[in-house]
Parts: structure tokens; sequence; C-alpha cells
């Protein structure tokens, strides 16, 4: 019933752990065994540290984050993942030009079902939201070279043109949307509250914008598309389906209600569709494109 394919890749529910989320060890991703599919840590060349704290804030809505895309560089990330007990892992890559997202991705490949390549972190600096948009498809051809499916990472901004790009570098799938980039004060002190000062934002705040980036890249390709953000319940999976996504990713959510979410979630969604006579989930993906 909840069995999706996305670019060869079968997955046992529609349901990812997003990039970014307690994908730093094996032993942590290892715990997502109710997830269809894991995305590891952004990871590029070499080690980076990040930014200053603070680096993560809750809000009323949200959370902000600016971790600066800290990561232990290639070499050490393929240690950690080697032997790992994940049917789907997907080895999330950045860099700042053709040559790095190549480099990463021959290294990667042996290793992962398939490469996200983050085009979208909205608090680094000329890379990923600011990768420019005329050299992505170079970029996504120089990837494809490693021999395994890319997915390619969007923010909101830009986001037809810039999937557009991806698509003609024969991307296999675009993920939307990544965090908002945004800003808090504390007024207190009269000050930004991240050490970056700006960050990315996300959580249930942000779920109207990812589906209707969803909606619109579903309306104007044929790619498959992930969709991402705010997503913490069966419904909110099912909207997102409904604007044309074949699967989603979950970040926020786990921040919400724990790693038991991807477990909790199919059982909901398996109910959800029971009740509205569906028998499967593919069944609805792409149902408000239809009106």
């Amino acid at each position: 019933m909840l069995e999706v394919e996305i670019a060869g890749i079968k997955m046992k529910n529609p349901l990812m752990l997003a990039s970014g989320i307690l994908d730093l060890t094996k032993e942590s991703m290892e715990k997502f065994k109710d997830a269809g599919a894991v995305v590891t840590k952004s990871i590029g060349r070499k080690a980076r540290k990040g930014y200053k704290n603070p680096v993560f804030y809750e809000t009323e809505c949200g959370i902000l984050n600016a971790i600066g895309l800290a990561n232990p560089g290639i070499d050490e990330y393929i240690k950690e993942v080697e032997g790992i007990k994940i049917e789907n892992l997907i080895g999330s890559i950045f860099g700042g030009s053709s040559e790095d997202f190549s480099f990463l991705a021959e290294k990667f490949a042996p290793y992962v079902r398939a490469l996200e390549m983050n085009m979208s972190c909205p608090h680094a600096k000329k890379m990923g939201a600011e990768y420019p948009t005329e050299e992505i498809g170079e970029a996504v051809e120089a990837t494809k070279k490693a021999g395994k499916p890319v997915f390619v990472k969007l923010g909101m901004e830009n986001i037809i043109e810039r999937a557009s790009e991806a698509i003609d570098g024969g991307a296999d799938a675009i993920v939307a949307i990544n965090s908002i980039k945004a800003m808090a004060i504390n007024i207190d002190v009269a000050m930004p509250v991240l050490g970056n000062k700006v960050g990315g934002y996300s959580g249930k705040a942000i779920k109207p914008v990812g589906v209707r980036c969803v909606y619109e890249i579903a309306s104007n390709f044929e790619v498959p598309v992930i969709g991402v953000g705010g997503i913490t319940k069966a419904e909110d999976v099912i909207e997102y389906m409904m604007a044309g996504a074949r699967a989603v990713q979950i970040g926020a959510g786990v921040y919400y209600r724990g790693i038991e979410i991807f477990r909790e979630i199919c059982i909901e969604l398996e109910k959800w569709l029971d009740k509205n006579g569906y028998n499967s989930i593919n069944d609805v993906v792409g149902l408000a494109l239809k009106k």
C-alpha cells in the first residue's frame, strides 16, 4: 500500500529522512529503520567547522538554524557509512563547482543508492542557494558520471528556472524545498539570535511554501518530485503527494515527534488510505494537478 519507486529505487514507504537530521554517524542513521530512505548529512571535499554558536533557535512556529554545512569531509565520512545497514542510503553532497560535485560523487557512489545535490542551503556563501543557476546543469552532468541517480535539492528562490537547468543536466528527481532564509532578533540585547545572524527556517510554518513549490514543479515538468518542509503528520504527506510529490522528506518533524515519526506516520497513512478508498499511496499523486 505504501511502496513507491523513484529513479529505479524501490522504497517500502514514501518517507525519507531529510539531510541534516541525526545523520552524522552510522549508529544514528541506522535508528531510522522505518524510513523508506535515509539522506546523509551534506558532505563536502574537506572538513568544515561551520558557524559559531548559537546555531539553533526555536521560534513559535518553527526552527531557525545556521550550522554552516559543518561536516568531516568526504574521506572521513566514507569511513562512517561503510558497511551501514540501510537499504536506501542517499548521499548528500555540496560544492562550489562542477569539479567539486564530480569528485564527491565518485567518492560517494560505491556506498549509496543515489546522490542528492544540495543546491539550496540558504546561508552558505557561494554554494547552496547561491550556486549560479546557469551552472547547475553542468554540475548535474558532472555528478551523473558517477553512475548513480541524481536528485537535486532546490530552495524556493527561482525554483522553476533552477529546476529547468537541473532537468536539462539530467536530474532524476527534484527535491523541494530546503529551509528558508530567515532571521530572529533577541530584543533584550538588540542582536540576532544566531551566531551567523541569518539562518534557515524550517518546521510547520513553511509547509504551504513547500507545497506550492512542489505543485509548480509538477505542473511544469515530468521529472519526479520529492516534497520537503513542515511534515509532521500523515495529512501533510497526502497534501504534498496530491500536489505532485512521489515521496517526501521529514526533518523538523523528527524534532517534534521523535524517531518514531516514521513508523507512526506509516500507520496513519494506511488508515487514511483505507478510510478514503485508496488501494495505494501512488493513487493520490498529482490529484490536485487535475483540478
